[in-house]
């Protein structure tokens, strides 16, 4: 997956760029580096508004970074006909590649679950990690990608059909009450508990499962050589305009809210608007005009997208930042720097650290690969 030879096969390095971007603002949160700059600005500051961006919203409403979980489940659709196709071209049949998805399903379930083992220093079963959700999104969108894109399309507004229906059969009159909701009744029955103070539900699988599906259909699409570049770009402009009007659409008429917690359908429809959009800027910016060189340091990072994934999650803030600490504020703490400056630069460090370990193994030709 080397950038300069992208373009040659049959991937684009807008889908290396797009996927690396939001894997390189992941490692970004791993590293505490919104965190630090939460605690660098003051409450009511400009800079306290922006940063205020990449935290999620506490229930309803939409941030910058309620965008980070729908732009990967998209882009992961979009390379799947790609993936698929190249499978193919090396002489595997359908059903050997549904044996790999099978098990890239369950490792992407036995990551999740083993994740929140770590987070918790036990072993527990929680279903909340965005690698849970993809186990079955991924599955669902492969077994779809073998009908045309209408099919598929039907299908994932089903989900978000399915999903309006069984919210407001469980509470017809509070639906999307925190903790109180469908979703949370889901997790007492899988796993007896709910999520602690976070209002997430593992049901949210449902309904994301479109963000996958459109992300396979519009990778389908790319992969068409008969449509002109422009008329891709106007598919996904078109289309991911209609999508956020009807998702800010059912927020604001206060029919169904915008809660990215328990993936509502009006969050799903306003994600993907935004997912489709920024593909459509990322393939007439890379592709079309040909603007590589600025995106070479974030496809390194999303070459081992899942590697350094783990590894933010994992070493990133729980041991690397403790690491890095003892020497960043050993060496510049003597030179009398405040505390909130030396949390930024520790984040800063962490993240160039966990950069250039994507570059190392990048540079080696070492890719783990699921």
């Amino acid at each position: 997956m080397a950038t300069e030879k992208l373009p040659s096969s049959n991937r684009l390095v807008s889908l290396d760029a797009y996927r690396g971007l939001t894997m390189f603002l992941l490692i970004a949160e791993a590293a505490l580096v919104y965190h630090a700059f939460t605690e660098f600005f003051a409450e009511g500051t400009l800079g306290a508004t922006l940063v205020r961006q990449f935290h999620h919203h506490p229930w309803n409403g939409l941030r910058f970074w309620d965008l980070i979980q729908p732009f990967f489940m998209f882009i992961v659709g979009v390379a799947m006909p790609f993936s698929l196709k190249g499978r193919m071209s090396k002489g595997a049949t359908w059903n050997e590649a549904f044996q790999h998805i099978l098990v890239r399903c369950f490792l992407l379930l036995l990551f999740g679950v083993g994740l929140h083992c770590v987070y918790n220093d036990k072993l527990v079963w929680e279903l909340w990690n965005v690698l849970t959700q993809l186990s079955f999104t991924i599955l669902v969108t492969f077994l779809l990608m073998r009908y045309p894109i209408k099919t598929q399309l039907i299908v994932s507004l089903l989900f978000l059909v399915l999903t309006e229906i069984l919210y407001r059969t469980y509470d017809p009159s509070a639906p999307f009450v925190k903790d109180q909701n469908f979703g949370s009744w889901m997790d007492m029955i899988l796993m007896g508990k709910i999520n602690p103070g976070g209002g997430w539900v593992t049901i949210n699988c449902l309904p994301t499962a479109a963000h996958t599906i459109w992300g396979a259909i519009c990778g389908a699409i790319l992969l068409n050589k008969e449509k002109e570049p422009g008329s891709k770009i106007r598919i996904f402009l078109i289309s991911g305009l209609i999508c956020l009007v009807i998702g800010y659409g059912l927020d604001l008429l206060s029919i169904t809210p915008i809660v990215k917690r328990i993936s509502t359908t009006s969050f799903v429809f306003a994600s993907g608007g935004w997912c489709l959009w920024t593909l459509a800027l990322f393939y007439w910016f890379v592709d079309i005009k040909k603007y590589r060189k600025w995106a070479r340091m974030f496809i390194i990072v999303g070459t081992n997208s899942i590697f350094i994934y783990l590894f933010a999650e994992v070493l990133g803030h729980r041991w690397l930042t403790g690491f890095v600490k003892i020497f960043n504020d050993g060496f510049l703490g003597m030179l009398g720097i405040p505390a909130p400056y030396l949390a930024v630069t520790n984040a800063l460090l962490v993240l160039a650290i966990m950069w250039y370990l994507c570059y190392f193994l990048y540079k080696k030709g070492i890719f783990f690969k699921i």
